[in-house]
């Protein structure tokens, strides 16, 4: 399963945008510009939490914004604005990261004594 989505303005939600989202079962890849192309990915297996924010504008229009947290050094907050069938996307790639990180047996634990930072340990089962 894949999304292909293109951000929209808020008003009326029309795919006005030049920023494209693209999301498959191992990246997340978000392609921005017109004249100056900027491409930037996130394995999914690096996502440790993701957040649907909802403002009242978007809600009217039918869109959200999907915030992924991570280990990616480039993007530690990704952020998904203003797509449609933005529900059923940040409950997919909360699955699909779950299932990335088994995949690669990649654990993520939280630092107790330096509060919120995340440690991320790869293993091989043993």
């Amino acid at each position: 399963m894949a999304f292909n989505e293109k951000k929209r303005c808020l008003f009326f939600g029309l795919p006005i945008s030049f920023t494209t989202y693209n999301i498959t079962d191992e990246l997340i890849s978000v392609t921005s510009g017109l004249f100056h192309k900027v491409e930037n990915d996130a394995y999914m297996y690096k996502i440790v939490d993701v957040r649907l924010d909802t403002s009242f504008l978007e809600r009217i229009f039918g869109l959200g914004t999907i915030h992924c947290y991570g280990g990616d050094v480039t993007s530690p907050d990704l952020v998904i604005a203003h797509v449609k069938h933005s529900k059923e996307i940040k409950d997919y790639i909360f699955r699909q990261s779950e299932s990335e990180r088994l995949k690669r047996r990649t654990l993520h634990t939280m630092n107790i004594d330096g509060g919120a930072g995340a440690v991320e340990m790869a293993g091989d089962g043993r």
